[in-house]
Formats: C-alpha cells, sequence, structure tokens
C-alpha cells in the first residue's frame, strides 16, 4: 500500500491584490513535499463546496499535478481577503463557517491516516468541532513512524490553550515563529525564558523529536533534543511572502524523509524558501537545477 505525505486542513483561496489564487498552508505543504518527493506520493486532505470555487479548486489542484481527498460539504468553500504591506507581507481576513471547518472523517480518510509516512496540520483548522475532531482522529490512526509536523500557524484569534496542548502531545516535530512563541510564552506561562530556553522546554514537556523556529530576516533555528542549527536568511528581492513557510516545511520534511541530516534539511529548506519570496503566489515551480542542488 501507497504511503502518504499528507497536509490535513484548510483549503481555500487568497484573494490577493493580482487576483486569486489557491492557498491554505495544507495543500501548499503537500504542493512543496511534492516537488521533491514527487506528487504522486503526496496528498493534500481537507473539505470542498458544491460551488464553482470548488470546481476551480480542484482543476488548479490538478494544474499543479496535486493530489487530493477533499470530499464536498454542505458549506462554501473557504476564501481569505490577503492585503500586503509595502514589504510584501500579508495580512489575512478568514471567512467562517467554510467547507474546510467541517472535515469529515470517513472511510477514505480513514484509510489515508492508516498509511500515512508524514503528515502536516496546523491550529486553524481547529477552529471547528467537526476537523478539530477530524484531525485527532486522522494522527491517532497514523503509524507509529508517522511524522506528525505540527505547524501552528495561529491566526487572529483562531485558537485555545486547549487545542494548541492537544496538538502538541499529537505531534512529533512543531514548527513555529518567534511571535508565535512569544505567544504559546504567555498562554504557557514560561515568564523570563530566552529563545533557546523556550524551545527545549517545549520539546522536553512534549516529547518532541525536531522543533523549528522561524524568525523572518533574522534567521531561523532547528532544535533536537541533543542539537541545534542556525542559519541566516538570504536576502532576496520579495515579491511576497505567501506561501514561503508552507515551502519551509514541505521542503524539510522532504529532506528528512529522504535521509537527509537535521542541518541538510534546515538548509535546503532556507534556500527554497528565500526562493518562494521572490515568486508571487504560494505555489511556484521550484527550478531544477534547485531541486537537484538538494535532493
Amino acid at each position: 500500500m501507497k504511503r502518504y505525505i499528507v497536509g490535513l486542513g484548510e483549503v481555500l483561496w487568497d484573494m490577493l491584490p493580482e487576483g486569486k489564487k489557491l492557498g491554505g498552508a495544507p495543500s501548499n505543504f503537500a504542493y512543496h513535499a511534492g516537488q521533491f518527493l514527487g506528487h504522486d506520493n503526496t496528498l493534500a486532505v481537507s473539505a470542498i463546496g458544491d460551488d464553482d470555487l470548488a470546481d476551480e479548486t480542484i482543476d488548479n489542484m490538478r494544474q499543479h499535478s496535486l493530489n487530493f481527498l477533499m470530499p464536498k460539504v454542505e458549506y462554501p468553500t473557504g476564501t481569505v481577503q490577503v492585503t500586503l504591506d509595502k514589504y510584501g507581507v500579508p495580512t489575512y481576513d478568514i471567512k467562517e463557517n467554510v467547507a474546510w471547518d467541517n472535515i469529515p472523517f470517513n472511510p477514505e480518510i480513514k484509510e489515508v491516516a492508516q498509511n500515512c509516512r508524514a503528515v502536516c496540520f496546523g491550529s486553524l483548522a481547529q477552529r471547528n468541532i467537526v476537523s478539530r475532531n477530524t484531525i485527532a482522529a486522522f494522527l491517532d490512526a497514523t503509524p507509529d513512524d508517522c511524522l506528525k509536523i505540527f505547524d501552528i500557524n495561529l491566526r487572529q484569534n483562531f485558537y485555545t490553550k486547549e487545542i494548541i496542548e492537544n496538538s502538541l502531545r499529537r505531534c512529533n516535530i512543531l514548527k513555529i515563529n518567534d511571535e508565535e512563541l512569544i505567544t504559546i510564552g504567555r498562554l504557557f506561562e514560561f515568564p523570563g525564558l530566552d529563545i533557546r530556553s523556550k524551545c527545549k522546554k517545549l520539546i522536553k514537556e512534549y516529547s518532541l523529536d525536531i522543533l523549528v523556529l522561524t524568525c523572518g530576516t533574522n534567521g531561523s533555528y532547528v532544535f533536537t533534543g541533543n542539537e541545534s542549527s542556525f542559519q541566516e536568511t538570504p536576502s532576496v528581492n520579495v515579491a511576497d511572502t505567501v506561501g514561503a513557510g508552507d515551502s519551509f516545511t514541505g521542503t524539510f520534511c522532504a529532506s528528512i524523509l529522504s535521509g537527509k541530516s537535521v542541518k541538510e534539511a534546515h538548509e535546503a529548506a532556507v534556500e527554497v524558501s528565500a526562493f518562494v519570496c521572490t515568486q508571487k503566489g504560494a505555489m511556484p515551480e521550484i527550478p531544477s537545477a534547485l531541486k537537484a542542488k538538494i535532493m
């Protein structure tokens, strides 16, 4: 039976200043992991509506050679209004009560979970009880050797301490940015700790194998129980940063699954995400020369 690399959670359309583009962290993750491991091995799992945007979602997935499992439900396909500041950094107005809030844990999704090699999920898709229960059931059904990446992705007020804690207990890799780490430090009452100490505390308390911390232009860190890696953020001409973090996660996951060391995977993730920042939208094609260099 094929084992899948899965992006699980929200699928939505980013309504950008220049027009709409298919987005959502899970789809972006699956797309970028698939550029290195093959699109036949990756899968985006979510839900769509029975509307024109659902049809466009399917068409766009196919155009990107992205496999998907997205049951149709009686809610509209998700959208997000995206605005960019003068530095190309996005802010989001995420519409509520949409299809990806209501992902069913049906037999097809359960079968994927039982044959999952790696899965990336976040907090946003857990804002509604239906998808929250599906994500928990999916994670609980995965094999023991599955990489479970919690890309925390805090958005607006769509998270609680309980959601985050339950997710931390189910994952073995946490990806978080520096602003989110401050929020978690306050929420979990880690007073007076520096960045490294907070990360080490999270690794120890939740038995994490790896913690990835991104700090924007100030670089990124990867921590394990006994080692750490730091990479500077390359200086590039930024078109926008939409999807850059997801390309980092997808590349890091693909590299680890390909047998690369933590340091090698970190270097690859930084290089790919820097390239994505130079492109418009979340799913640019990675140049062959860059893929060959990494893998």
